[in-house]
């Protein structure tokens, strides 16, 4: 399963991704990556409608790793967990992508870009990923230059 684009985004699907990303991206379909979301029957049904037109599917992580997936295919995860166990389930994209990752209340969390919040146990997760040898990366919209994302985390002492 080569060539799908892989983002890491906790918003899911909202009008970077929907525009600009899938333009840019040649995108001809979205898949919503995370166990819980996929349990979810409303987030089942309103996610679709938030990527306006383009067909989407809601899946769990294994549910990712059967798809056919490949060029076109753009597929989400709420977390770096997530994007680690599609690596570590035979997934090879050419690159993961931190978009946003908005704080969640109640969390410790530390600001490593103006649209990425992360915590210690996610930092973790984010080296767990680096560490499969597939790069990693933050790019907030496409026309912005790509930035390594570890070390960002270094900067910020994660």
């Amino acid at each position: 399963m080569a060539g799908a684009h892989v983002r890491i985004d906790n918003r899911l699907i909202h009008g970077q991704v929907t525009v600009a990303w899938t333009r840019r991206l040649g995108v001809r379909r979205l898949v919503v990556c995370n166990d819980d979301v996929a349990a979810d029957e409303l987030q089942r049904m309103l996610l679709p409608q938030a990527a306006r037109g383009l067909p989407t599917d809601v899946f769990t992580v294994a549910d990712t790793l059967t798809a056919s997936a490949g060029a076109g295919v753009m597929i989400i995860t709420k977390d770096p967990e997530d994007a680690f166990r599609l690596i570590e389930g035979g997934l090879r994209p050419e690159v993961v992508n931190v978009g946003n990752v908005a704080p969640r209340p109640g969390t410790g969390y530390t600001m490593v870009t103006r649209s990425i919040a992360v915590t210690a146990d996610e930092a973790d997760a984010y080296r767990k990923l680096a560490a499969t040898g597939v790069p990693l990366v933050t790019q907030l919209m496409p026309q912005d230059k790509p930035a390594e994302f570890v070390p960002l985390l270094d900067r910020k002492g994660l």
